[in-house]
């Protein structure tokens, strides 16, 4: 990457070259992703403060992006704050049985709250109550928790088909599939047995929480609660306020998140809110330098000249192709134009199923399990 090209130079004179540096794709590639997070700051949605802390903990990254760019320009601090009075939360209902709705459940019960999950099918409630105990086990096995903790989340957890269940919980999330019509349609039927005053939230990571809130008939009392995956280990939470969202439900979304010892970042409504709106870009813009470059080279050299924890091919692969193809066909349905239509080699790589680390093939080729 560091190498030199040599150029002939016929007006310097007979034999005369010059030597060029090689391009940098990789810092290029870095570069461009400073300059995504600058231009969002500049465009005032949100905060130097709230960009970095997102990135640094959504990503993991050693310093969040204006820091790391030197930027200090625009608001230091968040424009929306959470204000107003709280809501009691007691009980938490969590609907959906997949990866990000064990996560939260987990979250919930360790940090002393009853839960009530409601999975489709009686083998799914089983099978995310077993996700969620073994997830206990594996933490309290690495110290991160003790067995008196394990043991009484555990026992908090209540899994369950049936959605009139949830008629006693305070906050109620749905963590379905990333489609609009089906977190609608959930919405809708949980709206139609919670009680009054109580939260609903979705857990969309790039879809218009202001549609979602629309299914149900109380607007005021509906927000988006995006948590990062794996839920238990990653701090931030994207709080995101619909249209009309009344400012005590976004008080209480943020008490509760801090409760858990979790950072919330208020974020406007729109595709990708902080994290994704900056994070995916950067990965497709990865994605183009395969013409030049080889993925292992690039991860490397993001690793070891930004400090970054993980290259932008180890990451796509971790976080699933087929996921990070509909994040970024959403990004550019919502932005047009701005440069975030999938690579075809990311859409070649999900129509052939190379998912990444959960099918053992994507841009690397992985241990199944």
């Amino acid at each position: 990457m560091d190498e030199s090209v040599v150029v002939g130079m016929g007006a310097m004179g007979e034999g005369a070259v010059q030597v060029l540096p090689a391009p940098d794709h990789v810092g290029d590639l870095v570069r461009a992703h400073l300059d995504h997070a600058i231009s969002l700051c500049e465009q005032g949605y949100a905060s130097r403060a709230d960009i970095d802390t997102a990135m640094r903990l959504g990503c993991g990254l050693p310093a969040g992006p204006l820091e790391l760019a030197g930027y200090t320009g625009g608001p230091v601090r968040s424009a929306t704050t959470a204000r107003g009075s709280t809501r009691e939360v007691a009980r938490v209902g969590v609907v959906g049985s997949g990866t990000m709705a064990c996560g939260i459940t987990e979250v919930f019960a360790t940090n002393g709250f009853p839960v009530t999950l409601v999975a489709r099918t009686p083998a799914r409630a089983r099978s995310a109550f077993d996700v969620v105990d073994g997830s206990l086990a594996r933490a309290m096995r690495r110290g991160r928790i003790t067995d008196e903790v394990r043991e009484s989340a555990i026992s908090a957890v209540h899994v369950t088909t049936d959605l009139a269940e949830l008629a006693e919980c305070d906050l109620l999330i749905e963590a379905v599939a990333e489609d609009l019509d089906v977190k609608r349609t959930v919405l809708t039927a949980v709206d139609a047995v919670a009680r009054p005053g109580a939260v609903l939230a979705t857990s969309t990571s790039s879809l218009s929480v202001t549609a979602c809130a629309a299914a149900t008939s109380r607007p005021a009392d509906v927000l988006g609660l995006h948590f990062f995956n794996p839920a238990p280990h990653m701090r931030l939470v994207e709080v995101v306020p619909a249209a009309g969202t009344a400012a005590d439900v976004v008080a209480t979304a943020c008490s509760v998140v801090r409760g858990m010892g979790k950072e919330p970042i208020v974020c406007g409504d729109r595709a990708g809110f902080i994290v994704n709106y900056l994070l995916f870009p950067y990965l497709n813009d990865a994605v183009r330098l395969l013409d030049r470059c080889e993925p292992d080279a690039v991860d490397s050299e993001v690793v070891s000249r930004f400090g970054y924890p993980m290259g932008p091919f180890k990451l796509l692969d971790t976080i699933g192709l087929d996921v990070s193809l509909a994040i970024l066909t959403r990004l550019d349905e919502e932005f047009p134009g701005a440069g975030h239509a999938p690579h075809e080699r990311l859409v070649s790589l999900v129509a052939r199923g190379r998912l990444g680390r959960k099918t053992g093939a994507g841009f690397y080729d992985w241990p199944v399990g």
